[in-house]
């Protein structure tokens, strides 16, 4: 490839790239275009897009669920009987069980440690199960 624009590309499905000639936008012609926009108006941010990640673990973590509908609460206690039931207190074995996504499990399991059912994260990663398992009818 000579650079200036060329490159491979590979299509959808395809196995085999093939080379192709793009046009060549120097990083120069970038920023001049960006300073042109600036110039032409004030951007418009959507505030719930650019909060800090801090900020939304911090409200979810003020709220400790209050806000959270019935089904949540459902869900999380599913959760912790799986966690004292199988004694794996891992957010993928969560994962997996609830079949929910990662961010759901780890605030699961951040709550979990909160209400003291699981340990703090160890040095190598691992959570212990302090609660007792469920009994049994």
């Amino acid at each position: 490839l000579l650079g200036n624009g060329d490159m491979l590309f590979l299509p959808p499905g395809g196995g085999i790239p093939t080379r192709v000639h793009g046009a060549f936008v120097s990083d120069e012609e970038v920023h001049r275009v960006v300073a042109d926009w600036k110039q032409r108006g004030k951007p418009v941010y959507i505030e719930s897009i650019t909060q800090s990640v801090d900020d939304l673990d911090m409200g979810a973590m003020n709220n400790s669920g209050a806000d959270e509908g019935e089904e949540d609460d459902a869900l999380y206690d599913e959760a912790v009987r799986f966690v004292t039931e199988s004694r794996k207190a891992s957010i993928s074995a969560v994962q997996r069980k609830l079949r929910i996504g990662y961010n759901r499990a780890a605030r699961m399991i951040e709550s979990m440690e909160i209400a003291g059912v699981v340990s703090e994260m160890g040095s190598n990663g691992a959570r212990e199960v302090i609660a007792p398992p469920p009994l049994r009818d």
